[in-house]
């Protein structure tokens, strides 16, 4: 399934660059849909009804669509996406729709786990260094986790980064075990 909507996904990325859109912007007002799909179980209801016909539905989306305010090209997406029943599947396109953008536009999520909130130069000069490491620009999420000691823990993708305490003492017990 997860490959189907990331097909969804791609193809409205293919839209967003073709037509030269902000992507943060689009990512926004999809995200605005998706939470007013995920949000009202009577219009999920009406939009993944067979028995409502398409005429009724495509009517419903534009009165949301002018509501909200969206581009004709996002309704034309979400048009298809209710035609082929995969409206209740928001919530994942729109996660697939930003990781697909933010490869697009080189850009990376990190998630940074530290024993103690970093101040802002501490954080500009990790991304900056994780910029360096990866070749991406670097989005980063920061949490702490008293457990570590001291340092950081990154994760980039797949790829972890333990430069913490607690990391390097478990390196040397593994060292010293040898």
């Amino acid at each position: 399934m997860a490959a189907v909507l990331a097909r969804y996904a791609r193809a409205f990325a293919d839209v967003v660059e073709a037509h030269k859109l902000n992507p943060d912007e689009t990512v926004e007002e999809l995200s605005q849909v998706a939470g007013l799909v995920s949000g009202s179980r009577e219009l999920r209801n009406v939009l993944q009804n067979p028995a409502v016909s398409r005429v009724q539905k495509l009517a419903l989306l534009d009165a949301v669509m002018k509501r909200l305010g969206g581009s004709k090209l996002l309704r034309n997406f979400l048009a298809v996406v209710i035609d082929k029943r995969r409206i209740g599947s928001m919530g994942e396109i729109v996660a697939q729709f930003k990781k697909e953008m933010d490869r697009r536009m080189g850009i990376a999520e990190a998630q940074v786990i530290s024993a103690r909130s970093l101040t802002p130069a501490e954080k500009k000069s990790l991304e900056k260094q994780l910029a360096g490491i990866t070749g991406l620009t670097v989005r980063a999420t920061y949490t702490e986790d008293s457990a570590l000691l001291g340092g950081v823990t990154v994760r980039v993708g797949s790829t972890i980064y333990d430069g913490s305490v607690h990391g390097r003492l478990q390196r040397m017990r593994r060292e010293i075990g040898s």
